[in-house]
């Protein structure tokens, strides 16, 4: 490969440039590098006699774009892209917008990409009745902006709440209300992240996380999954070597994996937590939807260190459109989250959270619970049952057991970008794998299909769309196979 570069240093497209198309050219021309090795940074500086961030530059653009993939403690190896995403079907910008957590839904498309609940499920009349009696009650007192905390009764009331329903005991003093979930994590990042900052990560994660921490300069290193959550010894590697501020995870239904942690996991990443001294942020949105009968509790539940920053949002849960969410917060960062908070919007909808605490109050939570969690279940039933339908196309999943979604593995043969492709095509919208991981390195022959946001007619649709897909259209395109580390 060497011996087939061409550095110009008289011209005047960088040198780093002119190195990226040289090796880009070579790996599009030749089908029969899928594979091989590429010269170490100081061998090929060395060769051209170029400077090593000349090379570094050059193998970092071809990396970013899905040429080339590293192997720790290997080298350097080369990837042939496999597909052209097909502009007519997928918009420029559109995988972009998917890595950031935004989703481009087509009008009228079967929706198995989204994770919200549907209107039909909106405790409208119990809410409205809320709404009504907070205008009754504080008058013109309700538009008043409240305490940048949060209103103090329905901290109050949160506090009541998850005690009651989880057994963690955070007075209400220690609860920062917020605009949904994603709020909390930009609060954080705002608080906690300095450029450079080394942050751990499951991987795959959620993408509006990994953008959070991204806007301020993190360093984000990436933890994979087992079946019982993450990889502890590769953790206890990294917490030495990394010196992190914390580490971001979703312990009772990742997302968007599915999985759910045990307690003994909880309890070490716990202990590590204390005794390396970082943080840990426990995204919760999901704890409540088990379909097992066996209920789960977060891992804030079993902190007793204050080490565990608990966020939570009831968007997935109650009514996105109403933004609610909290934070639990330590003690001594007390006064930086709340300088961030008021940076941020100087505080949440007054309004919107008295008629919350009255509805929390009135003890509606269970009914609507209760009525969701059989809802959720049918689909989720029904959603299984049409995959099992198509397991003899090399389709898999693990059984969640609750959440929102199944994340199902595609055969290695399959491209799961063709997939999304074929299926946007018909309408039907689900979500590539590629999206949640935060490298390149990553085998993302994973696909992720939600069902809370369709009918059960719009499921059995949908998944005849899949079916049709799949018995007509060719998707192993991909004839070599790239490790999986």
């Amino acid at each position: 490969m060497i011996s087939n570069i061409r550095i110009n240093k008289d011209s005047d497209i960088a040198l780093y440039q002119q190195l990226y198309e040289n090796i880009r050219n070579i790996i599009e021309d030749n089908e029969n590098l899928d594979g091989e090795k590429l010269p170490s940074i100081r061998a090929l500086s060395k060769s051209l006699q170029i400077n090593n961030v000349t090379v570094v530059n050059a193998y970092k653009q071809l990396e970013s774009e899905g040429y080339i993939y590293k192997v720790p403690g290997s080298g350097t190896f080369v990837r042939k892209p496999v597909l052209n995403i097909d502009s007519s079907t997928v918009e420029e910008g559109d995988m972009e917008l998917m890595i950031s957590g935004i989703f481009p839904l087509l009008k009228d498309s079967i929706d198995f990409a989204t994770v919200s609940p549907t209107p039909e499920l909106f405790p409208i009349k119990e809410f409205k009745q809320s709404l009504i009696e907070v205008l009754d009650r504080d008058k013109g007192m309700a538009f008043l902006y409240p305490e940048i905390t949060g209103y103090g009764p329905l901290r109050e009331s949160i506090s009541k709440f998850i005690n009651d329903n989880y057994s963690i005991t955070v007075n209400k003093e220690q609860i920062l209300i917020t605009s949904g979930g994603q709020q909390g994590l930009d609060i954080i990042s705002k608080t906690l992240v300095n450029q450079g900052d080394t942050i751990l990560v499951e991987n795959p994660t959620y993408p509006g996380a990994y953008s959070a921490f991204k806007s301020r300069g993190a360093k984000i290193v990436g933890l994979p999954l087992e079946d019982d959550g993450i990889n502890l010894d590769l953790l206890k590697g990294y917490v030495k070597r990394y010196n992190p501020k914390f580490i971001y995870l979703m312990p009772n239904y990742q997302s968007p994996t599915t999985i759910s942690y045990t307690n003994d996991k909880k309890k070490e990443i716990l202990r590590l937590a204390k005794e390396y001294n970082f943080y840990i942020i426990e995204d919760d949105f999901l704890t409540d939807l088990s379909f097992q009968g066996n209920k789960r509790l977060p891992m804030k539940t079993l902190d007793r260190n204050d080490n565990v920053i608990f966020i939570k949002s009831f968007s997935k849960i109650f009514m996105p459109g109403v933004r609610i969410g909290f934070m639990t917060i330590p003690g001594k960062l007390f006064k930086d989250l709340i300088k961030a908070k008021h940076s941020t919007d100087i505080s949440s909808s007054g309004y919107l959270q008295r008629a919350f605490d009255l509805y929390l109050r009135k003890d509606l939570w269970k009914s609507h619970m209760d009525t969701i969690i059989n809802d959720y279940y049918d689909k989720y039933m029904l959603m299984k049952e049409e995959l099992d339908q198509l397991t003899h196309y090399g389709l898999s999943y693990k059984d969640p057991k609750g959440g929102l979604s199944i994340w199902v593995k595609l055969p290695k043969s399959w491209d799961s970008m063709k997939l999304y492709e074929e299926c946007s095509k018909r309408k039907l919208a689900i979500v590539p794998g590629k999206v949640f991981f935060i490298d390149n390195d990553s085998f993302d022959n994973y696909i992720r299909l939600s069902f809370s946001a369709v009918t059960q007619e719009e499921i059995k649709k949908g998944m005849n769309i899949l079916r049709e897909i799949l018995s007509h259209s060719k998707l192993d395109k991909i004839d070599t196979y790239m490790p999986f580390l």
